[in-house]
């Protein structure tokens, strides 16, 4: 079974998907002036303006905290460290390439999510590709936004949404107090269940208090870490570069990578772990209060920089300045011996209540976007039902192998993605016209 899986992730996510993923940010990127740069000052001041007095369910910062609870996960702490381990120092390098131009593509899908969202049956705000895959894109592709909707619940159910979420809180436990992996998925578990069940309101109510502050000592345990490696840190990034564009030789633990391993590995974890271009962060920013979707399109182009440039390449960076991603350890267990490095034993301690923390925001971010997917194909009288089997498969999570997790999950994201990049292409020229139209209006800024 685990053969197989392989052969379809290598399958899905060949070149002809990272073409289009990759394409996709740099054609966006050229036609709307490379704005990832030019326009990020004002993106970062619009996350704190308050917009109370038009439509929504939530404030921008929440809508934003919401997505970044959902891509501020395992995927910044063993995420990385499976990409390095598999592709090498040269990883992190491809990760950044597929951030930069993934913050064009983010900004294409907040801009949509406003523009073509509408309200569900019971008031609230429903919006995300497979609304401007069928509003913007008309009736006749109405099989791609089914097909969009079908991989979104595929991912809350057994992709980044509980499995890969589970298996990294059971597994750090059990690494740091020795609690069984039962206990801890059922009192996972329970704990989600008293948030969901409450909606769009107490998930984003939990993220706010959460995401900012596990963020923020995120950092700070990072950056103490390379502060004390400060020496090695040149040479670090100098590694990372020449990786990038040349094979990796084995070394102690490590079986050595292809410049092929380092691209594929560092784009589809990046993806997992910021999610541009999946499609998942539009359901999340069309809850917000606001009239203007080129704002929460830059609003929303900030959690990929937040995300992946800085949180992951901390991570990263981390990793290799240690010395420990040429050994034997592998997934979390490779990041926590990167802390203990530093930390002692308190290390992989501090780095269990992150991992905690982020994968746990997590499962709360994706149960709300599997939950607009499903509201999508069955309407909003049978949610109870989806939020009961995503919690089954929170328990079912803490007894599904690593690998095969990661791999799946994998799978699923590149259903998922195939679908919204076709939308985003297709609604381009809506998304430069709005981006002209916008910027001419406030020209002085």
């Amino acid at each position: 079974m685990l053969e197989i899986l392989n052969r379809l992730d290598s399958f899905v996510w060949g070149p002809p998907l990272l073409i289009l993923l990759v394409g996709t940010g740099i054609y966006l990127s050229l036609r709307l002036g490379l704005l990832q740069i030019f326009r990020l000052p004002r993106a970062f001041r619009l996350i704190f303006v308050s917009d109370e007095e038009h439509q929504g369910d939530v404030s921008s910062f929440a809508a934003l905290c919401t997505a970044l609870a959902a891509t501020v996960g395992t995927g910044n702490i063993i995420g990385v460290a499976t990409a390095i381990k598999t592709g090498g120092p040269g990883a992190l390098f491809w990760m950044w390439v597929a951030a930069f131009f993934g913050m064009a593509t983010k900004y294409a899908e907040g801009l949509l999510a406003i523009k073509y969202r509408r309200k569900d049956a019971h008031g609230a705000m429903a919006g995300g590709p497979m609304h401007y895959i069928l509003l913007g894109m008309g009736e006749k592709w109405r099989p791609l936004a089914i097909f969009f909707a079908i991989a979104g619940i595929l991912v809350a159910l057994l992709g980044i949404g509980t499995f890969t979420q589970v298996n990294s809180i059971t597994e750090a436990m059990q690494n740091a107090i020795q609690l069984p992996p039962a206990v801890t998925a059922s009192i996972l578990a329970i704990l989600v269940a008293l948030v969901i069940f409450s909606g769009i309101q107490s998930i984003a109510r939990v993220s706010t208090k959460v995401v900012p502050f596990m963020a923020a000592i995120y950092i700070l345990g990072t950056v103490t870490v390379l502060a004390v490696n400060l020496d090695r840190l040149l040479p670090t990034l100098q590694l990372v570069f020449s990786s990038a564009f040349s094979q990796t030789a084995a070394v102690g633990g490590f079986a050595g990578a292809t410049i092929q391993m380092a691209i594929q590995n560092g784009v589809a974890r990046g993806v997992f772990s910021n999610e541009s271009g999946l499609g998942s962060a539009p359901i999340a920013a069309a809850a917000a209060r606001t009239k203007e979707p080129v704002e929460q399109g830059l609003i929303s182009m900030t959690g990929t920089f937040i995300d992946t440039l800085i949180i992951c390449s901390l991570t990263g960076l981390t990793i290799l300045i240690t010395g420990v991603w040429d050994g034997n350890l592998n997934g979390v267990s490779l990041t926590q011996a990167a802390f203990a490095s530093v930390f002692a034993n308190f290390g992989p301690v501090l780095l269990s209540v992150f991992l905690v923390l982020f994968a746990f925001t997590t499962i709360l971010g994706w149960n709300y976007y599997g939950e607009r997917c499903f509201e999508f194909l069955f309407g909003v009288r049978y949610i109870r039902v989806y939020r009961l089997l995503f919690v089954l498969m929170i328990v079912l999570g803490g007894f599904v192998g690593l690998e095969a997790v990661w791999i799946l999950a994998d799978i699923v994201n590149a259903l998922m993605a195939l679908p919204n990049l076709i939308a985003l292409l297709v609604l381009s020229p809506i998304v430069i016209s709005e981006t002209k139209k916008y910027f001419a209006k406030h020209r002085k800024n």
